[in-house]
C-alpha cells in the first residue's frame, strides 16, 4: 500500500476528504492517504509543498499560482471548489472602526507572508481603490493569533473565511464589517512535481476517488448536521454556506488560469505570468 501525504486547512470545505479517509475509500484502492490539518493556511501549505513535507495540498487558488510562479516545484491538478471564497472582514468587537472605509491605512492581521489573508488584503484594497503600497501587516500565524492581535490592538482587522469565523462573531469577540469575495474559484488541488513524475497514476486515482465523493457530498444523509457538529457551526449558517458552495471535479482550463493570472497581475500580487504547461497537470 502506497502512503501519500495530503494537507489542507481544517475547514468544512475539506470534510469530503475526511469522510472518504474514514470510510477507507482510499485504502480500498491501495492508497494510505494521510491527512494533515494546517490551520496556518496557504503560506504554510506552499512551504510544505516546497519542502516535500506533503505530496498533495488543497490550497487557495491565488496562493499556489503565486508560489508556483515564485519557483514552487508543484502543479495544479484540478479545481476543488468552484465557488468563490467569502472572506469576512473582521475587527475586534470593541474596535472604534465601524465601516470598511474606516480601515484604510490601518494594520491587517495575516497568517503569514504569501497567505490568502495577505493576498486578499490586496484584492480588498484594489476593490476599495486604496493604494496597495500603503498596506501594513501583522503576522499572527493562526486564527487564535488573530484574536490575540485584534484584542490587544496589535492589528486592526483580519480577513478569514466568513462562516468559519462566525462563531467568534457570535461570541462577541469579532465584529464583521463586510465581505470580500474571491473573483475566481476558491480552492485547487496541487501536487508536487516529484509525485507527479514518479507516480502519476496515484495522483489520478486520488482525484478519481475524491471527485466521486464531492459529486455526491450534498446528498449524504444528515450532512448539514454532521458539518454543524464537526465545525461548531449553527445549522442555519451551515445551510447558508452549503447552498453557496460548489465543489468541482474538473481540471483548471487555460481560460480560467489566464483569467486568474490576469487579475492577480492587475492587483499587483504577481509580477509575471506562467504558461498553462508550466503550472498544471497535463
Amino acid at each position: 500500500m502506497k502512503t501519500i501525504n495530503i494537507a489542507g486547512v481544517p475547514e468544512h470545505f475539506n470534510l469530503p476528504w475526511q469522510l472518504a479517509i474514514e470510510n477507507n475509500e482510499f485504502k480500498d484502492q491501495n492508497i494510505d492517504l494521510q491527512w494533515t490539518n494546517v490551520p496556518e493556511g496557504t503560506g504554510k501549505l506552499c512551504e510544505m509543498l516546497r519542502n516535500g513535507e506533503t505530496d498533495l495540498a488543497v490550497i487557495l487558488t491565488e496562493g499556489i499560482i503565486k508560489d508556483i510562479l515564485a519557483g514552487n516545484p508543484s502543479k495544479i491538478a484540478q479545481v476543488f471548489v468552484q465557488s468563490p471564497l467569502i472572506w469576512g472582514i473582521h475587527v475586534a468587537h470593541n474596535s472604534k472602526y465601524q465601516t470598511l472605509s474606516d480601515l484604510q491605512n490601518t494594520k491587517c492581521a495575516i497568517s503569514r507572508k504569501g497567505s490568502g489573508s495577505e493576498l486578499m488584503a490586496y484584492v480588498n484594497a484594489h476593490n476599495q481603490k486604496w493604494p496597495t503600497a500603503d498596506l501594513q501587516f501583522e503576522i499572527i500565524n493562526t486564527i487564535d493569533g488573530a484574536v490575540e492581535a485584534l484584542t490587544a490592538e496589535k492589528a486592526d482587522y483580519f480577513m478569514w473565511e466568513r462562516f468559519m469565523t462566525k462563531p467568534l462573531v457570535d461570541k462577541g469577540i469579532f465584529r464583521r464589517l463586510d465581505d470580500c469575495l474571491t473573483p475566481w474559484p476558491s480552492f485547487v488541488i496541487a501536487t508536487t512535481d516529484a509525485l507527479l513524475q514518479q507516480q502519476p497514476h496515484i495522483v489520478h486515482k486520488v482525484l478519481e476517488i475524491i471527485n466521486a465523493k464531492t459529486e455526491s457530498f450534498k446528498e449524504i444523509p444528515n450532512i448539514k448536521t454532521i458539518l454543524a457538529e464537526r465545525f461548531n457551526q449553527k445549522p442555519a449558517d451551515i445551510a447558508d454556506w452549503i447552498s453557496r458552495t460548489e465543489w468541482s471535479q474538473e481540471p483548471i482550463n487555460a481560460e480560467m488560469l489566464n483569467n486568474v493570472q490576469n487579475q492577480l497581475f492587475e492587483f499587483g500580487i504577481i509580477d509575471k505570468k506562467g504558461t498553462f504547461a508550466q503550472m498544471t497537470v497535463s
